[in-house]
């Protein structure tokens, strides 16, 4: 196959434009043929308002005037041109396929259908194991009706909120796909072509930061669903994990509740997916009790800040004529005492919500629909903690998001404290909005963040975010709005496995995602679904 890289267009282009851009950079004819696939694409705004879309490109089955073109490498090395190169494709194969499961308890369980549980059911369901999944919350139909009638007022469901339910947190998020992992066995790509196949707008196949949007991601998650019970597995939602079933050093089972029935029952199991989200406090709670090797990690904490999108468009493509995607923005600042201050989930024409998942405490996420059509912009500005900042024992770190969302509701009076920037840099309280109106889902009140954050979070951010205006000039503005407190940014433990994918502790348990603090986002999280459901079926 012969990728050419490096074609640039501008936004406004046809299919037929890229076809000549093509065509002349590998010198062909009218009478030559070939197809045509674009593998990347991004935006090079370095010369706005000049914004182009720059390419990458595949081409096969060239044939040059009705014939096949004799060797492709060959045919490369004549153009002399290096933004034209011979590739292979990897496709992505799992080991095995068309297994028939003789016993019940030869079907792996696995709890948790976030990204991970998502895409290891899914796998397993492919290879003829007949996965039994249980999620503690509910379907993403009844989820969303519980997380809205919670936004507009109504009572948390600490079983189905933001965090717990089909899809995981991803469900209420920007459905953001990029990812920092390295994996050349093909895997981020199987992802993206299978969320692409099960309802995602195929563009998340090439464009440079793919994101599906929460309004699609849930019927995407259902369809996917659907897909696995085809296959012969089981979807249970309302059952919550309560602890395992351990014999030898081996699972045995595990024990699960009913939430609807209020009943409890055991499942006998040889193998669980323990694909539980960053947030499920009591599940950690609970295999820390049972023996289960962890350990606590680095996290980081802070808060969300919205700007008006136009402001964020602005920086990014100028005066720009062309319609656009929505811009988005990633800033890091070192402080003075050496913390790292960075943004993280930035959700462009998005929302910050109410992601509490606890009575009493609040936390805050971004969410972005497909169209990212919102009036404000708006991420997580963070920084990094680590186990010197809130101690050393295996949940301490756990216990210290719980501590800043306490101090949230309170200070917020049970809603979601806001502050402007400039009052927060200040210390005082704010008392209205200037040019920037949040886009929050769920209720809000002002409150001075300076009493929710420990001194060493609060210094950090106002020197971060001072200093990010040296980057974005303006983003520092004093009516920017701040909200708190954002906590939930990845697992504050990691369950340790071995190299093939195990607990330490426990045979055929295999900790995995988010939760189990090997992942951070969605395709990443899914991609370690892939990996585990690869081993449970070797």
């Amino acid at each position: 196959m012969i990728r050419i890289n490096q074609i640039s267009l501008r936004p406004d282009h046809s299919q037929k434009d890229l076809k000549a851009a093509v065509y002349k950079v590998l010198r062909l004819s009218k009478g030559d043929t070939c197809n045509i696939a674009v593998f990347k694409r991004s935006v090079d705004s370095r010369h706005k308002p000049d914004v182009m879309y720059i390419y990458s490109v595949n081409v096969t089955e060239l044939m040059l005037a009705g014939k096949k073109a004799v060797n492709e490498e060959s045919f490369v090395k004549r153009l002399k041109n290096r933004n034209v190169l011979t590739v292979s494709e990897n496709v992505y194969q799992f080991p095995v396929k068309n297994i028939t499961i003789s016993r019940e308890e030869q079907r792996p369980v696995i709890i948790g259908f976030g990204p991970a549980g998502i895409f290891a059911a899914l796998k397993l369901a492919e290879a003829g194991f007949r996965p039994v999944v249980y999620e503690r919350g509910q379907a993403v139909e009844e989820r969303k009706r519980s997380v809205e009638r919670f936004w507009n007022g109504g009572d948390l469901n600490t079983e189905s909120n933001v965090q717990f339910g089909e899809g995981g947190a991803g469900t209420f998020s920007d459905g953001k796909l990029n990812t920092m992992i390295k994996d050349p066995s093909g895997r981020i790509r199987e992802v993206l072509r299978i969320f692409a196949e099960y309802g995602a707008n195929s563009d998340i196949l090439y464009v440079n930061k793919p994101h599906i949007g929460t309004d699609v991601l849930s019927d995407v998650v259902k369809n996917i669903r659907n897909r696995i019970i085809s296959l012969g597995g089981e979807v249970h939602f309302n059952t919550r994990f309560e602890e395992l079933v351990i014999s030898g050093g081996r699972v045995a089972g595990v024990r699960l509740s009913d939430l609807v029935a209020g009943t409890s029952f055991t499942r006998n199991c040889e193998k669980v997916c323990l694909a539980v989200g960053h947030s499920a406090r009591d599940t950690f709670k609970q295999i820390l009790k049972e023996g289960i090797s962890m350990q606590p990690k680095a996290f980081a904490v802070g808060v969300r800040m919205e700007h008006l999108q136009e402001f964020i468009d602005y920086n990014a493509y100028g005066d720009c004529v062309y319609k656009l995607p929505a811009a988005d923005y990633k800033v890091t600042y070192q402080t003075g005492a050496g913390k790292g201050v960075y943004s993280f989930c930035m959700c462009p024409g998005g929302y910050v919500v109410n992601a509490s998942s606890e009575p009493e405490r609040i936390a805050v996420n971004g969410m972005s629909y497909s169209g990212r059509s919102g009036k404000n912009a708006n991420s997580a500005i963070i920084v990094t903690v680590t186990p010197e900042d809130f101690g050393g024992g295996v949940l301490d770190g756990m216990e210290f998001q719980r501590k800043l969302e306490g101090l949230a509701y309170q200070k917020g009076a049970g809603k979601i404290p806001v502050q402007l920037f400039g009052d927060f840099r200040q210390n005082r309280v704010s008392t209205g909005f200037g040019a920037v109106t949040p886009c929050i889902k769920g209720a809000y009140a002002f409150a001075d963040l300076n009493e929710v954050l420990p001194k060493f979070l609060a210094d950090s951010l106002k020197e971060g975010i001072t200093g990010f205006g040296q980057q974005i000039r303006g983003f520092d503005m004093e009516e920017a709005v701040l909200s708190g407190v954002e906590t939930r940014t990845s697992s504050p433990v990691r369950i340790l496995r071995n190299e093939n994918l195990q607990s330490e502790s426990v045979h055929g348990l295999y900790p995995c995602g988010e939760g189990a603090g090997y992942a951070g986002g969605i395709t990443s999280a899914a991609v370690d679904g892939i990996k585990v459901a690869e081993q449970i079926v070797l």
